[in-house]
């Protein structure tokens, strides 16, 4: 690993642990089934643990390694020490009671990114939203909901952002449609302040940023806004990430991500190149004043 497992995250440390550990059984020629049954368990959750859906307890994965033949001590304490890393709950466990379950993985996923490549049709990107923007998505089709719940996921949103800033920040780029950009959500004032917002991050060296203009007609991602994810392990394999309305779906087959990342590519070849970001968002920015 590059960084320390605090920075990398438990969801990627697990998807690393779990692969390396489905590598040694199948290098041992040891059937699931007869993993399961060495840790008093079955197979169905050696299979969990491989994907790296589940936390580690440190005896299993220690009666697997010895079942894998691995006599390496030096090995064997970094891969326990893995594990431990591994069950630490990152820092938006505190939010969990404003944070549906299946969005957990895709936190852990985007803080241990080393980049983020994603297109939006519909909203700004989160990790380029204001508080005021924020406030407004959170609000939406949720009727009156608790000023404090409000707060809470205003700041779970913020909070999220801090990966574009710190001392090794993830690479952002970022495709959005200008329907996205035009629609005044929390009132014509907030969205000027997140056009200027906008403005502002793309002049950061690690943010990419380009708007797909009405005038492009069609173009290739009729499915919706998703996002692709890309890690500095060379364990984990790069993660198309959609998110649903009520869940969420993580790909990462090579035909599927071939299929996407291609897309991407396509997208950003259709929108006018990010030196014209500026003028684009300034002359919406323009049309709102008006």
């Amino acid at each position: 690993m590059t960084e320390s497992g605090a920075q990398s995250g438990p969801t990627a440390l697990r998807i690393i642990l779990g692969a390396h550990l489905r590598r040694m059984r199948e290098a041992a020629g040891i059937s699931r089934s007869d993993a399961g049954w060495e840790i008093r368990s079955s197979e169905s959750k050696v299979s969990r643990m491989e994907l790296g859906r589940v936390g580690f307890k440190e005896r299993d994965v220690s009666d697997l390694l010895t079942l894998y033949g691995l006599d390496d001590g030096e090995e064997r304490e970094r891969l326990l020490a893995l594990a431990r890393e591994a069950n630490n709950p990152g820092w938006w466990h505190r939010y969990g009671d404003v944070l549906p379950s299946w969005f957990h993985s895709y936190l852990g996923l985007e803080a241990a990114a080393a980049m983020i490549r994603t297109y939006e049709l519909q909203f700004v990107p989160g990790l380029l939203q204001t508080e005021d923007y924020v406030r407004a998505v959170v609000q939406l089709g949720r009727g009156l909901i608790p000023a404090e719940e409000v707060d809470r996921r205003v700041a779970l949103r913020v909070n999220r952002q801090s990966i574009l800033e710190k001392a090794n920040p993830v690479r952002l780029w970022a495709v959005v449609d200008e329907s996205a950009l035009r629609r005044p959500i929390g009132g014509v004032k907030a969205m000027v302040q997140q056009l200027e917002h906008l403005m502002e991050m793309a002049q950061l060296p690690n943010v990419t940023l380009q708007v797909m203009p009405f005038k492009t007609g069609g173009h290739a991602a009729t499915g919706g806004a998703y996002s692709i994810l890309r890690f500095p392990e060379q364990d984990l394999p790069d993660i198309v990430y959609i998110e649903h309305l009520t869940s969420a779906l993580y790909l990462d087959k090579l035909e599927d991500l071939d299929q996407y990342t291609a897309t991407m590519e396509a997208l950003c070849v259709a929108a006018p190149p990010p030196n014209k970001t500026h003028d684009i968002l300034f002359d919406i920015r323009k049309d709102l004043e008006r």
